[in-house]
């Protein structure tokens, strides 16, 4: 009977960006963390097993409509757009996904509907009229986070529709005082509407996620946090069922039974992953089915501590009771936010550090990635950036200990060795010991404990610097065409086992330090290091080739000062207006030739397309008047007739009545438009009423 390990078959990924600006340093931090246990892990498989890395952008919901609907393109347009700057970020920090896709994919509509009807089928899928807030302005049903109002508890305006910053109270959209829309300024009014809901509460779903969160899986902070929402096999549960759908207009996947319905952008977004994977391994010729239905697969989320709730409650029952041939993951790792001298992150108050801006001006990006991995550990704690520490610790570890090892006896070699190691090296104390580290270095790294195992790291690159200053060659090099044979060898022996060590410790960094592993590699003249042949020493006698420069120092000033100066002016210095956005100036008209223009506020009643126009919109107006005022305008491009009833604009009223081939416009309505694409209408502030005179 064969002893034989199966081979290894790995699904990883790490939490969708959502799709409506550029990675921001939180985004980086935790791809560097899974890009670490991916490259480590990389380094133990065999040519049997087989490891998939993928990320995809998220690309659904109301925020990314609206941004596209406000820059007067469509959503498609604008995850494009976000969707070119992700390889700068991701190949500049030396990320090393498989594959990237997009929830806005044939892949994810295919697997979200197939997952949805498993789910009804199973009984898990019921319908439920709510009651929600509509803005009859924009024609749509309003997400908490437009909607804003005076809390209920402590009277603090301007508060949005979940919670108060001032006083903390959580609390229904329904129960804000004065609510308004964000998005139009009107007070909204509440509807009813049929939406679906996920069964999360459903006994069978409780018994299984007790059993799969309880079982030594989860860390224990994350275990905890569950067990609040779970309760004991005894306590009653704080589970509520999961409302999985949205109303039009809505950029989404429309549910595929339901008519108008959308599948609410936490339903797909994590099916985005299966996605990712099912157009990965197209490219391969194997079918998602097939590679899911391996009991050997190991499947492992990296997520921040912000989305546990999705991750470890959500997503493994919706995956669960899908069945076959969907997978339950076997981990889900959490990490915390990064903060920046000890503040949130912020990008209006220019805290942080910018990852685009950070590579624009050339900083290395394995220094960002030894620091990270120096602070990183298995908990869900919060990591904070400090310059002065980032170059501390980058002078003194990645430079003073690591590359001084090779840069101070590369020297030695070449110029009384010809290049050539000794005989004996592996055998002395100093090889052995670093190489006695190899398991445990590797067993943190399994664990993510990774600034334990970059402690243990540079431990033994002091111990190798000490050894070496203890052996002090030079004294020896000095009067080298005096030695004797003992003393050469001696001398031999101590340049080449600095040399076995820091190729141990070129291994052991590796998965943190790839680029800079690589060119030590070169530089060592081996092949690439893998775990599998850490007992490999180098040959005696092997030759290396001439040594150049590993990595530079921060210089503060050069470095730092720039960035951080970079990053508060990008801040403080607002985007420049496009060009070709901006209209030539016409030529002054007097106060009097204004008022010849009679503006006023008016309400759109019905809003519907013109037949055989491209461009036109018939527009019936209410300005005040006992008879509605009927307009054609040109913004079929920018807006849908359903969206513009109910909203309110400025018009023109008395502008001659114009006979066109569809009818007669009576005055017309206001918008502002330039060389680039997009049609935005005005609108007044909220209170405005039809007739008010606009001067």
């Amino acid at each position: 009977m064969s002893s034989a390990k199966p081979p290894r078959r790995l699904f990883i990924t790490t939490a969708l960006p959502y799709a409506n600006g550029p990675f921001h340093i939180g985004h980086i931090m935790e791809y560097i963390q899974a890009d670490i246990w991916v490259r480590h892990v990389r380094l133990q498989l065999t040519d049997a097993d087989q490891l998939y890395f993928v990320c995809a952008d998220d690309t659904h919901g109301a925020p990314i409509m609206l941004k596209a609907e406000a820059e007067g393109i469509t959503p498609q347009a604008l995850v494009a757009r976000i969707a070119a700057t992700r390889p700068q970020c991701l190949d500049g920090f030396l990320i090393s996904f498989d594959h990237w896709h997009s929830t806005d994919s044939p892949e994810n509509t295919e697997l979200s509907c197939d997952i949805y009807q498993k789910l009804k089928a199973r009984g898990l899928i019921y319908p439920k009229t709510i009651e929600q807030f509509y803005d009859p302005v924009k024609g749509m049903f309003l997400p908490d986070r437009y909607i804003k109002g005076e809390c209920p508890k402590c009277g603090a305006k301007d508060q949005y529709g979940d919670a108060c910053e001032h006083c903390s109270t959580v609390y229904n959209a329904t129960e804000l005082v004065n609510p308004y829309s964000t998005l139009s300024g009107a007070a909204p009014v509440l509807k009813t509407s049929e939406h679906y809901f996920f069964k999360l509460s459903d006994p069978q779903c409780l018994a299984f996620l007790r059993e799969w969160t309880q079982n030594n899986r989860l860390q224990s902070e994350v275990s905890n946090k569950i067990r609040e929402w779970l309760g004991d096999e005894s306590g009653e549960s704080k589970l509520v069922d999961w409302d999985i759908s949205r109303d039009a207009p809505y950029f989404g996947i429309e549910i595929p039974d339901a008519p108008g319905k959308y599948f609410y952008v936490w339903l797909d977004a994590p099916i985005g992953y299966l996605a990712s994977l099912k157009a990965r391994l197209r490219q391969e010729g194997v079918a998602l089915d097939d590679y899911l239905r391996d009991p050997g697969i190991e499947q492992y989320h990296f997520v921040g501590k912000d989305i546990i709730y999705f991750h470890t409650l959500f997503w493994p029952a919706v995956l669960k009771f899908a069945g076959d041939p969907y997978h339950v993951p076997d981990n889900v790792f959490v990490h915390g936010f990064i903060t920046f001298s000890g503040e949130k992150m912020s990008k209006s108050r220019g805290t942080g550090i910018s990852p685009e801006l950070y590579l624009d001006l050339g900083l290395n990006p394995e220094w960002l990635r030894y620091y990270l991995a120096a602070k990183l550990n298995d908990r869900v704690e919060d990591l904070d950036f400090n310059p002065d520490d980032f170059v501390a610790r980058v002078n003194s570890d990645m430079i003073g200990k690591y590359v001084n090892i090779a840069s101070r006896t590369a020297t030695f070699l070449k110029k009384y060795f010809d290049n050539r190691l000794g005989k004996r090296f592996a055998a002395l104390p100093m090889a052995k010991e670093t190489l006695q580290q190899a398991n445990a270095i590797s067993a943190l790294y399994d664990k993510r404990q990774f600034s334990a195992a970059v402690r243990n790291i540079m431990e033994l690159a002091d111990k190798m610097n000490a050894y070496w200053d203890q052996q002090a060659p030079w004294t020896l090099a000095k009067r080298f065409d005096t030695l004797n044979d003992a003393e050469r060898e001696a001398l031999h022996d101590t340049c080449s086992v600095a040399l076995e060590v820091f190729r141990l410790l070129t291994l052991y960094l590796k998965p943190i330090l790839p680029k800079l592993a690589s060119d030590a590699e070169h530089f060592l003249n081996i092949a690439p290091l893998n775990w599998r042949e850490v007992t490999t020493t180098l040959p005696a006698g092997h030759t290396i080739n001439d040594y150049t420069h590993l990595m530079s120092r921060i210089d503060p000033k050069q470095h730092i000062d720039r960035l951080l100066e970079m990053q508060a002016q990008k801040v403080s210095t607002p985007a420049p207006a496009a060009k070709s956005s901006t209209a030539p100036a016409l030529p002054t008209i007097a106060i009097d030739d204004f008022a010849k223009v009679d503006l006023r506020v008016a309400k759109i009643v019905h809003a519907e397309a013109v037949e055989g126009s491209d461009k036109l919109l018939k527009l019936t107006l209410d300005i005040g008047e006992d008879t509605p005022r009927t307009v054609f305008a040109g913004i079929k491009n920018a807006y849908a007739p359903e969206q513009l009833i109910g909203r309110f604009t400025a018009a023109v009223t008395n502008l001659a009545p114009r006979k066109m081939k569809f009818g007669v416009s009576e005055g017309m309505v206001l918008a502002a438009s330039g060389e680039t694409p997009g049609i935005y209408l005005l609108q007044p502030d909220s209170g405005a009423q039809p007739g008010m005179k606009i001067k």
